[in-house]
Parts: structure tokens; sequence; C-alpha cells
């Protein structure tokens, strides 16, 4: 049987980043995949008629064109196609008014009118600086290269975004502030949320929230054709039970969540260390829907119609008190919604005339509550008609999704909660996270830095950090 230089369990972005990292250094690798398509959250799947193809967990990728990772590797030559909506996201109320994100940001300073200046004060350094600030803010705690710029970021990013919200006027400005902020699954009066509301809207600005053409698939498999073009290896349909079980190889990463490797046999791992990944916390989980339409959903806000994402959840107030609900365990029915319509800007999506829909709310973790009313409910309330458009559905529960994707523990999306407590010390309290205690194991989830999203960063800076432990390289990424 081949002997391996590393072997990567699991298939998201953060293990294919990873196995692709070490591939361009001269090790031979394999990635080895439970299901039977690669991909982990980047998959795409026809759920509810034939010829509708649906993103089984992510759909919309603002960090994907923001990420160093994906900016230093060719994708678009191994058949990766984004497409920008015409407005990035949107969040519509109920008077009808709508607070947007273009991506051209004085474009969306002048929309926010009395807050547009105040808008353009708090994002333009982050938009301008971008570059200098992913390289401080995409991995582990360490001294940063731009000090700088990233104080200036941390004064603004720190803080609730709930004290954030406090420094705007207009109630179109709060709400659409909510729904960036809201991405975080967790009560917009923590610590550190402001970080995440603050990071999407710069990337907006700078990348623009853009949709793979085809489905989210079409990144996986993009990332393995380029993979492959190396010399790296891939199995599926093997799950792993016990790490003795794979071939014989020097390292071994796992894309995988505490709860996980907590079960996986073989690691030889120190009781503190298991200790510390049992004490990991996990975050919210989703109940995730989508949908076979008859037509557009006819959003009462026309740019809304244009937008490739829509935050449906009325003002700041209403979604503010219903993620710290939902995070405290209780079961509403006026969720927060995030809403995706892909098909109108990829025709790839759907038959001629006809259209798909994507939407999840944030619940609470491993409830096995039904959420499709209520989701439907918030979407019919600034959509007036659009349940008469279903054609056919298809819903997730957050324990269904842990059961589909094991790395989705309770349906929590993220990797575990990025809390101020959680947010870099992720699995555990050290300056370099990969590492485990057995020097040949390295974790490469959103589990560690940087956390949830589809970039990459988590497994390259677990490869980064491999490289140098073993072979005494030290790379940095060309871009």
């Amino acid at each position: 049987m081949k002997k391996y230089d590393a072997i990567i369990i699991g298939s998201g972005p953060n293990g294919l980043a990873a196995a692709i990292t070490l591939q361009q250094q001269g090790l031979s690798t394999l990635v080895v995949e439970g299901a039977e398509t690669i991909g982990g959250g980047l998959r795409t799947k026809e759920l509810t008629l034939s010829g509708f193809k649906h993103d089984v967990c992510s759909a919309i990728h603002p960090m994907a064109m923001a990420s160093p990772f994906f900016q230093s590797i060719p994708l678009r030559d191994y058949g990766l196609e984004f497409v920008q909506p015409t407005i990035a996201a949107a969040h519509p109320l109920d008077n009808g008014d709508a607070g947007i994100l273009y991506q051209d940001i004085h474009q969306t300073a002048k929309a926010l009118g009395a807050d547009g200046k105040k808008y353009l004060h708090l994002l333009k350094s982050m938009v301008d600086s971008y570059t200098d600030l992913s390289e401080d803010t995409l991995g582990p705690l360490r001294l940063p290269k731009h000090p700088f710029t990233l104080a200036s970021f941390g004064l603004k990013a720190l803080p609730p975004a709930s004290w954030i919200a406090k420094l705007f006027s207009e109630e179109k400005t709060k709400a659409l502030w909510a729904g960036m902020a809201g991405h975080g699954m967790q009560p917009l009066s923590n610590w550190t949320t402001s970080a995440i509301g603050f990071m999407l809207m710069a990337v907006g600005h700078r990348y623009g929230w853009p949709i793979p053409v085809g489905g989210s698939q079409a990144i996986a498999d993009a990332l393995v054709r380029y993979y492959q073009s190396l010399g790296g290896e891939v199995q599926t349909g093997l799950w792993v039970k016990d790490v003795k079980d794979l071939p014989e190889h020097k390292l071994l990463f796992l894309d995988m969540t505490p709860k996980q490797i907590l079960a996986l046999k073989g690691l030889d791992l120190k009781e503190t260390y298991l200790h510390q990944l049992k004490k990991y916390r996990q975050g919210m989980g989703v109940f995730k829907m989508d949908w076979a339409l008859s037509e557009p959903v006819p959003f009462t806000n026309k740019d809304t119609r244009q937008a490739g994402t829509v935050h449906l959840g009325g003002t700041f107030a209403e979604i503010a008190h219903y993620e710290k609900t939902a995070h405290q365990g209780h079961v509403l029915d006026k969720p927060f919604v995030l809403f995706a319509q892909q098909s109108i800007f990829d025709n790839t999506r759907a038959p001629e005339g006809k259209h798909t829909g994507w939407a999840y709310c944030h619940v609470p973790n491993g409830t096995e509550a039904d959420y499709t009313a209520a989701i439907e409910s918030q979407i019919e309330r600034f959509a007036p008609g659009f349940k008469d458009t279903i054609l056919a559905k298809h819903t997730f529960s957050a324990i269904q999704m842990e059961a589909y994707n094991p790395n989705y523990v309770g349906g929590d999306i993220n990797g575990g909660i990025m809390d101020i407590a959680q947010l870099y010390t992720r699995p555990t309290l050290s300056l370099t996270p990969y590492r485990t205690t057995n020097a040949s194991v390295y974790i490469c989830s959103s589990s560690t830095p940087p956390g949830g999203g589809v970039h990459g960063m988590c497994g390259f800076q677990a490869a980064k950090v491999a490289l140098n432990d073993h072979y005494g390289l030290n790379i940095n990424l060309n871009i």
C-alpha cells in the first residue's frame, strides 16, 4: 500500500486548502472524504425537482474572492466562474424601504441618506486597507504585520453590534447593519459582533458578494481539479473511525470539529488536550430551506428583487431580540431569515422561466423544531404572493444538518461559536491552535482561526504550521 507524506480527512474548502498547500511544496497527499462527493459545505444538489440546482449549505460567497488563499491559485483556469448580483445585499422594511449594500461604497452611502457620511467614516478605511487587514485577521493571534491598520479596525470591530447601531439615525441603516452582524450567529449585544458585520460590508465593497455559476459545488470541483493537477489524490466514500485503517502516512490533517475528533480512534492525544476539546462550545444551529419557484420572488421593494442576498426580519430591534432569544434556546415565530435568489443571476440553476430560493434561520443548537411556516411567513411579509410561487420545497432541521454533515454539530455551520472567548482560541487556548499534542496530527477545520466561511484560510494556516514544524519551510501566499 502506498505511503503518503500527509493524509487529510475531510474535503471541505479547508481540507482542500491544506491538501493543496502541502502538495504545492512537493509532499505526496491523499484527501479522504466520507461522502460520495467532495465539497463539505460546497455541495449542490437537485433537492426539490429535476433541473433545479440548490446549494445544500453555503450559497453566496463574500469571502471567496476576498480570500488570500483563493486569490493565490488559478481557480478560473479550472472551471470556476463567478457572477456578481446587481445588488450585493438588501434589507427590506415593512414600509417598503430597504437598506441596500451596493458594491460601490459611495452609492451605498448615498442610499443611506443622513447616515451616509457616518457610513463612509466607518467603512472607507477598511475597504481601502483590506489586503493588509486580511493578513492580520485571517489567521491565529500573532504580532501584526500592519499594527496601525489592525488597531484602527479593532477599535471599531471589538464593540457589540448593538453599540454601533446607535451611531446611525436611519432605521434602514440600522436594519442593514443588523443583517450583516447577524451572520455571526450570536446575540448582537456580544463583544466583537461588529467584526463580522464590518468585514462582510468591507469585502462587499471591495469584491462584491459573488455567486458561483452552476452552484457552490463548482468551487469544490475547481479546487479538486487544481489539486489533482498537482498530483494530489482523492478517495471518497470512506468514513474513518480509526486512523489505523488509513494508509501509512507521516502527517494527518483533520478537517473536523472537536466532537468528531473526540470520537476518532487512534489519534494518541493527551488527556489534558482532550479535556480542552470537550469544553469547546458550539453556536446556534440553522434550519435550512430550498424552493423550486414558478417565478422570481415578488419583493415589494424593487431594489430587493435585484439583490443576490436578502436579509429578512424587520428592524434592528426585531433581529436583535430574535438572535438573543434563539441563542438562549427558545423557539420564536418571527426569525431572522437569510435568503438568496441565485437563479436571478445564474440561469443554470433552474429550467427556463423558473427560479430557486435558498434560505436559513438561526435556531437553538440541536433542535428538531420545524421552522418552515415561520420562514415562509417572513418572506411573504416582504414579498406578498411568494407562497403562490412555490412549486416544491425541501427542508433541513438543525439536527438533520448534522446528520448530513457531522461538521455541523447541532446545525452549527460555523464550526463553533465565534464569540470573543472563542474567536481565536479555537479549539484550544494556544498561539498555534492547529497543532495537537500529537506532533503528527493537525486540525484544519473551521474550528480553528479564522473560523467559519468559505475561504480556505484555516486549512492554509494549518498546513503552513506543519510545513514549518516538519520541513523547516516558512511559506507565504503569492498574491
